[in-house]
C-alpha cells in the first residue's frame, strides 16, 4: 500500500471528478507518471488561472481524454513541480496531507505542505 506524507496509508483524493494519474481517485504514481501527480490539492480560481497561464489549462473540459475540466473546490492530484512553482509564486492551493503521496517530500518539505494543509490534525 502506498504511503502519504504523514507515513500512513494513502487516502483517496477525489472520485468526483475522478483524479490521479491512473484515474483511480488516488495520487498514486508509477514509472509512466513523468509529471509526478503526487499532491492532492483543492482547486482555487487563482490557482487554475495561474496554471493556465503556465500552459496547463485545467479549466477547459477535454472529453476525448475523459477530463471534465476543473472548478474551484474540486480536488485534484497535481504535479508536484507545478504545486511547488505555485508555492514560490504565492498561489499554491491547499493540500490534503492524507491523500498526498509520500514521494512529494522529495520536492517539497512537510512544513511547506502543512502550511497549506486542509486537514484538521496537522501537528
Amino acid at each position: 500500500m502506498a504511503k502519504n506524507v504523514l507515513g500512513s496509508n494513502l487516502e483517496s483524493c477525489s472520485l468526483d471528478p475522478v483524479t490521479g494519474f491512473f484515474r483511480d481517485g488516488c495520487c498514486h504514481t508509477g514509472a509512466d507518471d513523468v509529471g509526478l501527480h503526487l499532491v492532492c490539492a483543492e482547486m482555487t480560481g487563482e490557482f487554475l488561472e495561474f496554471s493556465r497561464r503556465r500552459g496547463n489549462d485545467l479549466i477547459t473540459p477535454m472529453p476525448q481524454y475523459g477530463f471534465p475540466g476543473l472548478k474551484p473546490g474540486d480536488r485534484w492530484c497535481l504535479c508536484v513541480e507545478r504545486w511547488k512553482e505555485a508555492l514560490e509564486a504565492g498561489m499554491a492551493p491547499r493540500v490534503v496531507l492524507e491523500a498526498t503521496h509520500m514521494s512529494a517530500l522529495e520536492f517539497v518539505s512537510i512544513e511547506e505542505l502543512k502550511s497549506h494543509a486542509i486537514d484538521v490534525d496537522v501537528d
